[in-house]
């Protein structure tokens, strides 16, 4: 089986077969929570990583467009340092998730978080870690990706 590629995947399905934002939510919100249980945030930060490296990409701008093209939001980079990176994720799903009152406690973008941190991972060659920050007032999610230079990956 060969690897496909995020844009690969994206030619497939077409602009006509998108899921609605309620189903997107309902897997990611509801259903895999109730799977998972108390474990939900590290298994799906771990299925981010498995995601990037079944899809790796080769720039910042990549992870851009994947965030979109995958309907997670538009990923905007704040800053970016020799050893950290600050991103911002936007959209009109997350400004409803942390508008509604009964979802307010329970949502988390791990998947992205890991994604994002092993990204990072595969371009830096460094090991790599992402943190998520939702604002809560600003209807957005920050993340921070750190590494040291000094944890290369063989």
């Amino acid at each position: 089986m060969s690897k496909s590629t995020a844009e690969e995947i994206h030619q497939e399905v077409s602009s006509e077969e998108t899921v609605p934002a309620f189903g997107y939510e309902l897997i990611k919100d509801v259903l895999l929570p109730e799977i998972l249980g108390d474990d939900t945030a590290e298994i799906l930060y771990w299925a981010g990583k498995k995601l990037a490296r079944k899809y790796p990409l080769n720039s910042l701008e990549e992870i851009v467009d994947f965030f979109n093209k995958a309907g997670w939001g538009r990923l905007t980079i704040i800053k970016e340092s020799k050893n950290e990176l600050e991103l911002e994720l936007t959209s009109s799903i997350i400004t409803n998730r942390m508008q509604n009152k009964k979802s307010r406690d329970s949502y988390q973008f791990q998947l992205e978080a890991g994604f994002l941190a092993e990204q990072i991972e595969l371009q830096q060659q460094v090991i790599s870690e992402a943190y998520e920050h939702p604002r809560k007032k600003a209807d957005k999610v920050l993340f921070t990706v750190k590494w040291d230079k000094k944890d290369g990956i063989s």
